[in-house]
């Protein structure tokens, strides 16, 4: 779960899915924040919470360097571990009624949309966040990062901070490596509001997905569908960074002769370009990982959360 929150396109709560324990976390998250304690429903929080804590540290520089010099092949195997959630949610949702078509276009329309806001968006790299608008993202990303088909990433991507929080994230770690307190203090300003979204996120979307899931699971999976087909719209992999030019405006900041040094690659504003032959067959070929690492996790699971569902009201 930890390691496809930092990924923008592939769900946590696809892989709690896969993994068999998807309603046991949001019961448990649920049972908590009303204050509901018991050893079971301790040991299941604190097993998912501390092994994403672990992959979010450890993973998140890798995934901004990949951000940084392979973006279209980062890209490319988010597509694939996207579309990977696919067949999970179907299985789950099968036999699509009418009702079920309903949702599953609504929730392929919404997320289209979101993709189109965000893309007839004229900043092209890194949005210079507010702690009002850090705290905002951060709850959609919790809500998203517990819904299956939804990914807490992608929807930071789209909101435009996702490279902000990744990168602040990486130098917490290196600054807590190296027993820097000052560089820790540094990046407080990104991860207290960050984290306050998330926990109100988690809390509100936990105890509204155990009242829907019960009562009218095979719409709210329609739904989640339609929002994970549309994803991949917003995920176009052949965009490149631009090196910034003097009298150009960079996260808000004017370029100057003076500070032209100061801007890094991850700060850059962003381009698409024309890929060659070589890179097209490369991106198909890294889809079609990504769509088995998905699959194969998925086959590791156990059948709790796919086979054994609760009945249902919207029939």
């Amino acid at each position: 779960m930890g390691l496809a929150n930092l990924v923008p396109g592939i769900s946590g709560g696809t892989m709690l899915v896969a993994a068999g324990v998807y309603r046991r976390f949001i019961d448990a998250v649920s049972d908590v924040s009303r204050l509901r304690f018991r050893l079971d429903t301790l040991m299941v929080l604190g097993s998912v919470v501390f092994g994403a804590v672990v992959a979010i540290g450890a993973g998140s520089g890798l995934i901004s360097l990949a951000l940084e010099h392979a973006r279209w092949v980062a890209f490319s195997v988010f597509i694939g571990l996207t579309l990977g959630g696919a067949p999970i949610l179907w299985a789950m949702l099968r036999p699509l009624n009418a009702r079920s078509g309903l949702a599953l276009l609504l929730g392929f329309a919404a997320m289209g949309a979101l993709v189109f806001f965000q893309t007839s968006n004229t900043a092209t790299g890194p949005v210079d966040a507010g702690a009002f608008r850090l705290s905002l993202a951060g709850a959609a990303a919790a809500s998203a990062m517990i819904l299956p088909g939804v990914s807490g990433a992608y929807l930071l991507l789209l909101l435009g901070v996702y490279e902000t929080v990744i990168n602040a994230i990486k130098e917490t770690v290196k600054a807590a490596a190296a027993l820097d307190l000052e560089g820790m203090t540094a990046q407080l300003g990104v991860v207290i509001p960050i984290g306050i979204g998330v926990l109100i996120g988690v809390v509100g979307v936990s105890n509204f997905l155990r009242i829907v899931l019960h009562r009218y699971e095979q719409a709210t999976l329609a739904f989640l569908l339609g929002l994970l087909l549309a994803a991949p719209l917003g995920l176009y992999p052949f965009v490149r960074g631009v090196p910034p030019e003097i009298g150009q405006t960079v996260q808000g900041e004017l370029v100057t002769e003076e500070n032209l040094a100061a801007f890094e690659a991850k700060d850059w504003n962003t381009e698409r370009f024309s890929p060659g032959a070589g890179q097209l067959a490369g991106a198909f070929g890294l889809v079609i990982v990504g769509i088995g690492l998905t699959l194969g996790i998925a086959r590791l699971g156990g059948p709790e959360e796919r086979d054994q569902q609760p009945a249902t009201t919207d029939d």
